[in-house]
Order: structure tokens, then sequence, then C-alpha cells
């Protein structure tokens, strides 16, 4: 290996775990979904691979065709520059959406007083909530949370399929341009392993630092404060463009 790639593969690590780091729509979306859907951590560590990997593959494909048919280094960015703008107005409208249908969500829920009279004349009240962790059945409701909870995954894995790695075009240029296909190979490779290890790592991290957190009679609006998370990450993409 010349001492070029040496460097090469060195700056594709480093800025791959740093261009996660720095990205905050890289980790808390999967975090204040994890939490607030109660995902397993193991869910949780698959679901951010699953997208992570989907988030790298689309511009790991533009850069090898951009490699192959010798397109410009400002074409394949455009490119890119496009497709960021589509995943943060996705990131928008699932953040928008999921904030209203949380909305809905903690209206419906909201706690309420059932009269119960006894064969001996006592009457006592109770308060509940229809949350589906609640002993009663109610089928409706449950079924909705249920149907919201399987989408969402699929949901995030599109928004970051769009989603570009905008330093890895560059990156792979370099190697192309002196007729390395193990350099393009190897930075590829190593860019991908730092991007994924660092937003698991950091997901993980904040799912174990934000289980003690208690929302107590707040819980029930837990789905809206994840959208307007979501939503608050949809901006922040979309003025860093």
């Amino acid at each position: 290996m010349t001492d070029d790639l040496s460097i090469l593969c060195l700056a594709a690590v480093t800025v791959g775990a740093v261009h996660t780091a720095l990205g905050p729509d890289h980790y808390i979306p999967f975090a204040a979904m994890s939490r607030i859907g109660r995902w397993s951590m193991q869910k949780t560590i698959l679901v951010t691979l699953l997208c992570g990997v989907g988030h790298i593959a689309g511009s790991i494909v533009l850069g090898f065709v951009g490699v192959a048919m010798g397109l410009a280094l400002f074409s394949v960015e455009t490119i890119e520059e496009f497709r960021g703008q589509i995943a943060g107005w996705m990131m928008l409208a699932f953040g928008l959406a999921y904030f209203a249908w949380g909305v809905r969500h903690a209206v419906r829920n909201r706690p309420h007083t059932h009269l119960h009279a006894h064969e001996d004349g006592t009457v006592h009240t109770h308060e509940h909530a229809h949350d589906p962790g609640h002993l009663h059945v109610h089928t409706h409701e449950d079924q909705r949370s249920d149907t919201a909870g399987r989408m969402t995954p699929w949901i995030l894995f599109t928004v970051f399929l769009f989603g570009p790695c905008e330093p890895l075009i560059p990156m792979l240029m370099y190697p192309a341009a002196k007729g390395s296909m193990w350099g393009l190979i190897c930075v590829t490779i190593l860019f991908a392993l730092a991007t994924l290890v660092t937003m698991t790592t950091i997901v993980v991290a904040l799912c174990m630092g934000t289980s003690f957190l208690k929302l107590g009679r707040f819980e029930r609006y837990g789905h809206a404060l994840a959208g307007l998370v979501v939503l608050a990450c949809g901006v922040a993409i979309q003025i860093g463009m």
C-alpha cells in the first residue's frame, strides 16, 4: 500500500466518523423512535444498520457510476445535492406527519375516570389511559399503534436511502483518477465501516442514557415529541444544504 493510499484510507475512516458524529440526523431519529416505540436494543441496532447501509449505498453506487462514466466531480456532487434536498423534505414530511399522529394519539390516550359500583353499595373511581400496555382491551387503538410501529423503520430507511454521504464522492475520485481499483474499494469499505460503527455506537449510547428518563404523565406525548425531533432534523438538513 502506497503512502498516498494509506493517508487516504486514514482520511476515509476519520471523515466517515466525524461526518456522522457531526450530523445529528444520523442518530437522533433512531434514538427517539427507539425510546418512544419501546424497541429492543437488538431491533434498534438492526434498524440503525439497515438505514446506515441504505444511506451509504446510494452514494457508493453514484460514485462508482461517476467513475465508470468519467463524470466530472461537479456533476456527481450536483446529483448528491439534489438527493440531499429530497431526503431533507422527506424527513420534514415524516416528522410533521408523525407529530400530528402523536398529538392525535395523546388526545385519544388522555387519562379518564371510570366509575365502579359494587354489590355492597360501595362506589369508587379509578383513572386510566388507553395505553397499549394497559390491561384493558382497546383493539382499534392498539392496532393503529402497532401499524405505526411497523411502518416507522421502513419510512426511516426510505429517507436515508435518499440521503447522500457527501464526503464520499470526492474521496472516491482521487484513487479513481490514479487508476487504483484496490484504492477505490479500500476507501469505500473503510468509509462505510466508520460511518456504520459511529452511527450504531452513538445510537446505543443515547438509548442507554435516556432509558433512565421517566416521562410519567407526559408519556402519552412521547410520539408527538419524537415527531418534533425528526422534524427538527429535517429542518437542520435543509438549513445545512
